[in-house]
């Protein structure tokens, strides 16, 4: 079977929706305990999001303030859009 490694929006909003149950089998962790951690295999932990084309008009100013900022404005433009969803959640 072969799995995406890519996360729709639907689905991340049920991973953070899902209720977390502790015990002693799995007992709540601290901030420094959870800092120590690392994935077992870390290949596993490079999820990408799904990107999808399309076509949006941007007022020139910001697309050359973007553009002006260097490589990669698209993603920064990407960066700040998802930074607002995230808030908004």
């Amino acid at each position: 079977m072969i799995t995406s490694k890519k996360l729709s929006l639907e689905r991340l909003n049920e991973i953070k929706n899902f209720p977390i149950t502790y015990d002693k089998d799995s007992p709540k962790l601290s901030a420094e305990q959870i800092a120590r951690m690392k994935p077992a295999h870390p290949e596993y932990w490079k999820i990408e999001p799904v990107k999808v084309p399309i076509s949006i008009k941007i007022d020139a100013d910001v697309l050359a303030w973007y553009k002006s900022e260097g490589k990669g404005y698209q993603t920064k433009i990407n960066k700040a859009l998802r930074d607002v969803m995230m808030q908004s959640m």
